[in-house]
């Protein structure tokens, strides 16, 4: 837990910065429904008259930001409904700023890991814990909500706005980059690629896919990433098969095709040192 808190720590220190230099912006996806960046894990919001539906709240000081783009959809609007879609601080540390009071639905183990640590606000647990499928609905758009097996953590859940074809994948889901795979909580690389590869039987190629993080995507980009992260792990296994090191395999790196793939929180090295441990 110690090694992934560093991890953790230095995501929320690169990605977050002062409020006033926080960007927050939001596309139409379809009639109420929007996707909505600034920092940290994507949003989703249906947003009308009923009130409004989030999916994940990034950051506590990106909140009022966040309030004046929903507000700006539906003048006065409030949240009624926040949807976790797994434990991570960049997807959750907003909660109580963003939905005090209101309902938050979650993973069960979402409610576990972030009941056990004690910075965490207790205004922004999880109200309800589910396993499986829940359905939703606000504003007249139908909402399904499906907990995943165990892959970027041990409580990913998905969220379908199926009437319009689309389809918020969480951290299940980095455009074009390499994923963090939470290994000390539960995630798996393989149940990762097995996630995405149910996901991908699901969609179409107009679906639109809000990841976790980056901008939004179609099939082809989670394609894309699919076959990323096969290929990867294909050559990672055939170093290691050949009886070189973890250390040994970093300095020879991946295949050159990779390495845009490489960002600030996962570089190359680290995307390594987790399909070593595949």
């Amino acid at each position: 837990m110690k090694k992934i808190s560093v991890l953790l720590a230095l995501l929320l220190s690169t990605t977050v910065v002062a409020q006033d230099k926080v960007q927050v912006s939001s596309i139409e996806l379809a009639k109420h429904l929007y996707m909505i960046k600034g920092a940290g894990g994507n949003i989703a919001a249906v947003v009308g008259p009923d009130g409004a539906l989030v999916v994940d709240s990034q950051y506590e000081h990106v909140a009022p930001q966040i309030k004046a783009e929903l507000q700006s959809k539906q003048a006065g609007v409030q949240v009624k409904t926040l949807v976790n879609t797994h434990f991570h601080g960049d997807h959750v540390n907003g909660n109580a700023a963003l939905a005090s009071g209101a309902q938050i639905i979650a993973h069960s183990n979402v409610l576990t890991r972030l009941k056990a640590d004690t910075k965490f606000p207790r205004s922004g647990l999880p109200t309800e814990t589910f396993t499986g499928e829940k359905q939703l609905s606000i504003n007249g758009v139908a909402i399904k909500l499906v907990t995943m097996p165990v892959s970027h953590t041990d409580g990913d859940l998905v969220v379908w706005f199926k009437d319009a074809n689309v389809l918020h994948t969480g951290d299940l889901f980095f455009a074009d980059r390499f994923p963090f795979i939470d290994l000390d909580s539960g995630g798996s690389v393989s149940g990762y690629i097995n996630n995405v590869k149910l996901l991908l039987s699901q969609i179409d190629e107009k679906t639109k896919l809000i990841p976790g993080h980056g901008d939004l995507m179609d099939k082809a980009g989670l394609e894309r990433f699919l076959i990323m992260m096969q290929q990867t792990l294909a050559e990672v296994s055939a170093l290691k098969a050949q009886g070189k090191t973890e250390d040994q395999i970093v300095a020879q790196g991946l295949s050159a095709q990779w390495k845009s793939w490489s960002w600030h929180f996962i570089t190359e090295e680290r995307w390594i040192r987790t399909l070593f441990k595949a």
